[in-house]
């Protein structure tokens, strides 16, 4: 649930969150081939076969050494971590180049930031909810599709007008929308404490609590409205104007029918002090002004 509830408690590093932040930290490795190799930074943009080969290296004993180092409950946590930490430290390469490929590296910092930060965060929030479900790799069909469709853009676009991929002051816009929504959403996460939950939830807890203050305080639903900035900013950032405007169209239609589910909930266990909160607080989002209320 995103919207409103926290119970003050302890936050600390358990065993899921230290093992996924060393394997995440493990797989980023990556970016320290050139290094090794004595290459230039841009090692993705053209690789070679001695690129290539030192890659293929490199994700093998990284496994290997996940494997060795954790049993196999922990291995699953490990796995995906290590995925996205490689993930962005190949992000790292493509973005220290000068290749028409730099963008799409910023792009993918970003987008394993964002699913490793969700799991991480909700490892130190709230550990008795935490599944590998909470990095949202399966999140669902669509955003998959999502996506995927995206990758398919960027690259034909790239392919048929290779200026369109090079408008710089356009990805730094893309970039600063992905950075202010995804600080938005971890902030929102963080403020909810240990009552956030990427599920919504149909029974109140004895420890619930209206949450009003910090970015709450901006929005009913910070973290709706940040990850709804943070996905068009993705685009933005790519210079995908059919995903740009797909994304703002599928994410704002998302969004609403999400907060309106969401609101029934919150009203149903809050009452009064829900309705007096929803009338002093925009929801965030353009034109989502969540479930009508007949007063």
């Amino acid at each position: 649930m995103a919207a409103a509830a926290a119970a003050v408690g302890p936050r600390r590093l358990g065993r899921e969150a230290r093992a996924s932040l060393a394997a995440f930290l493990l797989g980023a490795s990556v970016a320290a081939l050139p290094v090794a190799l004595g290459s230039p930074a841009a090692l993705l943009a053209a690789p070679g076969l001695r690129g290539r080969l030192a890659l293929a290296i490199h994700v093998a004993s990284v496994n290997a050494a996940l494997l060795l180092l954790y049993p196999r409950p922990l291995y699953k946590i490990a796995v995906r971590a290590c995925f996205l930490g490689f993930a962005f430290g190949c992000g790292l390469l493509l973005s220290a180049g000068r290749s028409a490929w730099r963008h799409f590296g910023w792009y993918m910092c970003s987008l394993s930031l964002f699913h490793y930060s969700e799991y991480l965060v909700t490892a130190i929030n709230n550990p008795r909810s935490l599944s590998l479900d909470s990095f949202l790799l399966n999140h669902s069909f669509e955003y998959n599709l999502a996506a995927l469709s995206s990758w398919v853009e960027f690259t034909l676009e790239k392919l048929l007008f290779p200026e369109l991929k090079q408008i710089t002051w356009l990805s730094t816009v893309g970039l600063l929308m992905v950075i202010f929504g995804d600080c938005l959403r971890k902030a929102a996460m963080l403020t909810a404490g240990s009552n956030f939950n990427h599920i919504v939830q149909n029974e109140k807890s004895d420890t619930h609590t209206l949450v009003t203050s910090g970015v709450y305080g901006w929005f009913r639903h910070p973290s709706y409205v940040g990850w709804f900035y943070w996905s068009i900013g993705t685009q933005v950032l790519l210079c995908n104007p059919i995903c740009m405007v797909g994304y703002a169209l599928a994410s704002w239609r998302f969004f609403r029918e999400r907060i309106e589910e969401e609101e029934i909930t919150l009203i149903h266990f809050f009452g009064e002090e829900y309705l007096e909160y929803k009338r002093k607080v925009p929801s965030g989002l353009p034109f989502i002004r969540g479930v009508k209320v007949e007063l």
